[in-house]
């Protein structure tokens, strides 16, 4: 089987991009193969905005040139996992009329709310949830904070929505979770078209022994990723446990304030990644404290390949893959004194602790491995063959 597979790249990579790459390269390791066709966002320095906003809408620069490689490379499948802003919608339109079924994997909320995040003001919003045309993104400057390019957003989303494009442009929509799933089906996306798949690790690394003795956070040091709560609940610890901090953004100097006043808190910055599989090997446990709508939590299932239980926010998809005091502990979302509870029961039960360890490998075993993961994206191709 030949896939296209289609990537509109953040300026700075993260975790979309890895999971692109990843589900590349398990496909051709199976020996099909794999026609990438990827635009980075670096290029939209040199774009003015009226230009960036009308290709964010309808970029025909693309939609020919994919066309023409679609002809030339004559593909099974387009699989699509982010067109905005560069790449566009018009994608979809290329490969449908080159007779080319269509998968979109939804890896964030952008078809539904502007910001993608269902999150403003430190809590989560769905005020744009169901309305055709996200106005109040607009009105709040939810993307970026800005209302002009809020409006490039929305116009986009409703402009699609209006002539329907996600009916009749895209066949499958694959969602990583099943509360993802019915969030975008409750935002008027056919239910129809949707297939459940999983996140998984490629190659999957060895367990870990969790000797180290510290909790672990590894994520974007921003407000929706619950860092305020995190560092909350360990004031609450009063040095009970270390904490490591693995990662970058906007709240790293809060992290810096408060590595000043609890020196438990060290902040290690970006790490390659075997060098995060090494230190969450080594990790009692994992922080997972987001306060927005994860569509999976993809730490979460390094962490369960390396045996390291997971401590997480009980909002959203993470909730799915947490297994109270099985895989983890489950607290409740933006409630520093619940998560500082938990952990503190984790302490308390060294023999339950370790047994989560071999649980949390268990259930990557079981539900997060390439093989597993590269035959239920098989099934998906092929129905849409076979239709």
């Amino acid at each position: 089987m030949r896939i296209l597979a289609v990537h509109n790249y953040y300026q700075q990579p993260g975790g979309e991009e890895q999971i692109f790459n990843t589900e590349a390269t398990l496909l051709q390791s199976y020996g099909h193969e794999v026609v990438r066709y990827t635009l980075n966002n670096d290029q939209i320095s040199g774009i003015s905005s009226p230009l960036l906003a009308k290709n964010a809408l309808w970029n025909g620069d693309v939609y020919k040139e994919l066309r023409s490689i679609i002809r030339q490379k004559q593909p099974q499948i387009a699989h699509f996992h982010n067109t905005f802003p560069l790449i566009s919608p018009a994608a979809y339109y290329a490969a449908k009329d080159e007779g080319v079924a269509v998968v979109q994997t939804l890896h964030n909320y952008r078809l539904l709310c502007p910001n993608a995040l269902f999150f403003r003001d430190g809590k989560v919003c769905e005020d744009c949830l169901g309305k055709p045309f996200p106005l109040p993104g607009i009105i709040h400057g939810c993307y970026r904070g800005s209302r002009s390019a809020s409006a490039m957003v929305a116009s986009t989303v409703g402009f699609h929505s209006l002539i329907g494009t996600w009916s009749k442009a895209v066949d499958t929509f694959i969602a990583y979770s099943k509360f993802a799933m019915n969030k975008f089906i409750e935002g008027g996306l056919p239910a129809e078209k949707f297939a459940f798949k999983t996140n998984f690790l490629h190659p999957a690394p060895e367990p870990g022994e969790g000797k180290g003795g510290y909790g672990l956070f590894v994520g974007r040091l921003s407000v929706e990723k619950g860092l305020g709560v995190m560092l909350d609940a360990w004031r609450q610890l009063e040095n009970k446990i270390p904490l490591k901090i693995l990662g970058d953004g906007p709240m790293s100097g809060l992290v810096k304030d408060a590595m000043e006043e609890m020196p438990e808190i060290e902040w290690l910055g970006r790490k390659p990644l075997e060098e995060v599989y090494e230190i969450l090997g080594d990790a009692a446990f994992l922080v997972f404290p987001s306060e927005w709508y994860e569509t999976f939590g993809r730490v979460a299932i390094e962490a369960f390949a390396k045996g390291t239980p997971v401590v997480a926010s009980k909002i959203g998809a993470i909730t799915e893959l947490v297994d109270h005091k099985r895989t983890g502990m489950h607290f409740k979302a933006s409630d520093s004194s619940d998560l500082a509870a938990q952990i503190e029961w984790l302490l308390e039960h060294p023999q339950e602790l370790q047994g989560m360890r071999q649980e949390a490998r268990i259930e990557f075993e079981k539900n997060f491995t390439a093989k597993d993961n590269y035959q239920r994206l098989i099934e998906i191709y092929s129905s849409l063959q076979s239709t």
